[in-house]
């Protein structure tokens, strides 16, 4: 054959499709042959020749297969319309087709789901209907909200009153106000999911609806995303300082109030809050020194239970000692310490004069100086804040603030053993039953307790407006403690969970009315009940060498402290499980339950 002709290959049609021949073994006297079929071959790919049509046959596409490489196809089958397959093409002999769906191009981006395919712009999510915020008390409003998922938040919430077309130039700024919020309430000793409510309710308030708060004890965030297919914004912020203002407290609350009830603007919001943290403590230093005095002395009354010509000056001399401790406290923070050792320096000075009246044979009663003096010290608000995150599932929150209070009682005992050890070391010969006589005189007893809520409000920076009401719940508290313990002979420890669990029901409904926070009402009304008398006793048995009875009076103690604690938050949760309230012009929606693990 001469060289640089192709060979001539004639393609018959037949109806019955022929099985592909194998490739035939080129003879040895034409080598050219062969790779002429090559090459034509070659050309067919290149040149993607449309196939001539043969009857009884399906039409094959005339597209060469991409093979996928280490990384897949370029387009994921079924992520887009295009990618999806196409239909079969029936033959002439197969039956009509039914009626076909309309293409995947065609479907609007609500008919995906239908394909079990997400839209490429992300799953719709309903935005919230224009209603009015509702005249339930944003805590109650807040936390139902904080409970729910995300995708299942009730849409009853926001008017639009602000204009929200405005809201992507001031998320930062809205983040920003947020977190301000929410540092002052948790320094203020707020709870953690209090907090959370608190800065949900404000961004939701401004139009920033997928956002998530998150409070740990010394740190806040919040995250805020625009849409599914938008990266999501977070802000921070470190809580350095803490302090018991209830003032400020109560402050913010009326601010996060009426930014929720659609009554403040961002600008407006942003100027009052740094009015609040730019404002004043109520009351003077010297007057908390005095307050810390005067509980002390009405804790010396309270404890001892006697209206002898001895009680005067007993009240007098713890009087001083706590005012001497407070002092020399406030002289050790101004050198920097840490808050451990100005306990321990605030728990000797009563202890020592407790000791140096025993010793001097004065007649004084130095058990009831000592334990007054713990009563000025015990961190209450801590402790009601660590139970309350506990059982509100703040677990990290509630560990980290506990740990607080442990390291604060420890400084304490620490402060208070150290005097023991060296008086009994001396020959003192102190007498814990001094101090044990609850309920044996209640004429006296039950002023000194109201008295003892009124000074411990007042070292909490409560409002003048507060007081009253603070001052009658010690009461009711201490009161009914009394009738359980001394008439019924009920337990100590349920005792004092009753009692507690009323002072909460009562401050929360208190709270409620005035559109406040409970702590006010609640952490000051709980110092009566504070287990003084069962930690001196404890101390004192580890000083005198008594190991197993100072263990058993400690735990006690402890027992003692969570009661109270379990008791008030349980007192706040009945008080929102059965106090009817409005619920806006919204569906009304049933305050959804905490997750329940049964301990796994």
């Amino acid at each position: 054959m001469p060289q640089g002709r192709r060979p001539e290959h004639r393609v018959t049609p037949h109806p019955a499709p022929a099985p592909t021949p194998a490739e035939p073994t080129p003879a040895p006297d034409a080598p050219d042959a062969s790779a002429a079929a090559r090459a034509d071959a070659a050309d067919a790919d290149v040149l993607a020749v449309t196939p001539r049509e043969i009857p009884g046959e399906p039409v094959r596409s005339a597209t060469p297969a991409v093979t996928p490489g280490l990384l897949g196809h370029a387009e994921p089958v079924g992520t887009t319309p295009a990618s999806l397959p196409a239909p079969p093409v029936p033959g002439p002999t197969d039956p009509a087709p039914a009626p076909e769906d309309p293409a995947p191009e065609d479907l609007p981006a609500d008919d995906w789901s239908a394909l079990g395919y997400t839209p490429p712009a992300g799953t719709l999510v309903s935005q919230l209907r224009v209603g009015a915020p509702g005249a339930a008390p944003w805590p109650d409003r807040m936390r139902t909200l904080l409970r729910t998922p995300m995708s299942e938040r009730p849409a009853f919430e926001r008017s639009g009153v602000f204009g929200h077309a405005e809201i992507g130039r001031n998320v930062p700024r809205i983040l920003d106000l947020t977190l301000r919020i929410g540092e002052l309430l948790l320094a203020s000793g707020e709870s953690a999911e209090d907090v959370e409510a608190a800065m949900l309710g404000v961004s939701h308030a401004y139009g920033l609806d997928r956002c998530e708060p998150q409070v740990t004890f010394t740190l806040i965030s919040i995250s805020y995303q625009p849409s599914l297919t938008e990266p999501p914004v977070t802000s921070t912020r470190v809580v350095r300082r803490r302090g018991s203002d209830y003032t400020r407290l109560a402050a913010v609350y009326r601010l996060v109030a009426d930014i929720t009830g659609e009554r403040t603007s961002v600008e407006d919001a942003y100027r009052r809050l740094a009015g609040i943290r730019r404002n004043r403590h109520p009351y003077p230093g010297w007057l908390l020194s005095l307050a810390t005095g005067l509980l002390a002395g009405a804790a010396t009354l309270l404890v001892g239970g006697k209206a002898d010509p001895q009680a005067a000056l007993v009240f007098v001399t713890a009087f001083l000692a706590a005012i001497v401790g407070d002092r020399l406290a406030w002289a050790v923070a101004d050198r920097g310490l840490p808050e451990f050792y100005q306990f321990v320096v605030a728990a000797m000075p009563a202890a020592a004069l407790g000791v140096i009246l025993t010793l001097g044979h004065s007649g004084l009663r130095g058990s009831v100086v000592i334990t007054g003096g713990l009563y000025a010290l015990l961190p209450g608000r801590a402790l009601v804040a660590a139970v309350a995150d506990g059982l509100t599932g703040f677990y990290i929150t509630a560990a980290a603030r506990l740990l607080e209070v442990l390291y604060l009682v420890v400084g304490i005992i620490l402060g208070v053993l150290l005097v023991l050890y060296v008086g009994v070391k001396f020959g003192a010969d102190l007498h814990p039953e001094q101090s044990l006589t609850p309920h044996s005189l209640p004429a006296l007893q039950l002023p000194s307790a109201m008295a003892l809520t009124l000074f411990f409000a007042v070292l909490l920076q409560s409002s003048r407006q507060v007081l009253p009401m603070v001052t009658l719940l010690g009461g009711v508290g201490w009161s009914i403690y009394g009738v359980l313990y001394s008439d019924a002979h009920v337990s100590p420890i349920i005792a004092t969970g009753i009692a507690a669990g009323m002072v909460g029901l009562f401050g929360q409904l208190a709270s409620r009315y005035r559109y406040a926070s409970s702590l006010p009402y609640v952490t000051a009304a709980l110092g009566p009940l504070l287990p003084g008398s069962a930690i001196y006793l404890g101390l004192l048995s580890l000083a005198r060498g008594e190991p197993l009875t100072g263990l058993v009076a400690v735990s006690r103690a402890a027992a003692l402290a969570l009661a109270l604690a379990v008791g008030v938050n349980l007192g706040g949760e009945v008080a929102r499980l059965f106090l009817k309230v409005p619920q806006g012009e919204g569906p009304a929606v049933v305050r959804r339950a905490a997750k329940r693990t049964r301990g796994f």
